[in-house]
């Protein structure tokens, strides 16, 4: 069993930007009160500092629809060859705005929105973050991977990680 280290503040966003930036992809719930809940692979454009999550969107996309009827939503991180991995539940809200689009355009938009950043099904949406975990390794794959083979043999696993609450 690992440790236990919950951040706020800036630790709390600077461990969630450092997510973002090794795995952009997460797995985008919605309508997160109905089971099985819809998902779908997101890139996440950014983590800005107040800790909000940013996307580029379509706004004739099923997600789009789901987060007007319910605003809550899940984004799930993973990045299983480094061991992190991060849970994040917020508020989600969809909207139009040009400056932000310039500041968070990437040529590989261009796949999903062909008329670049004027398309017109193009929006933002932004997910405030309500509440998010983290799990970690402290060592590395493969210290972890000796310490979980280790216990493994000796009845009791400690990997050596690190997981908690992140509150920003």
């Amino acid at each position: 069993m690992g440790d236990v280290k919950n951040l706020t503040g800036k630790d709390a966003i600077e461990k969630m930007k450092k997510m973002v930036e090794d795995v952009n992809t997460c797995m985008f719930c919605t309508d997160i009160e109905q089971l099985p809940f819809p998902t779908r692979p997101m890139a996440t454009q950014k983590v800005d500092d107040e800790g909000n999550f940013w996307f580029l969107s379509s706004k004739t996309s099923n997600k789009e629809h789901e987060i007007k009827d319910n605003s809550k939503v899940q984004l799930i991180y993973a990045h299983p060859h480094q061991y992190e991995f991060m849970s994040v539940y917020g508020v989600a809200t969809s909207f139009y705005d040009r400056g932000k689009i310039e500041e968070l355009w990437t040529p590989i938009a261009k796949t999903w929105f062909p008329e670049g950043k004027d398309d017109p099904n193009l929006t933002l949406i932004k997910v405030s973050v309500n509440e998010a975990y983290y799990w970690d390794t402290k060592h590395g794959k493969l210290v972890s991977l000796f310490k979980i083979v280790a216990g493994a043999m000796g009845g009791s696993v400690d990997d050596g990680g690190v997981e908690g609450k992140m509150n920003v």
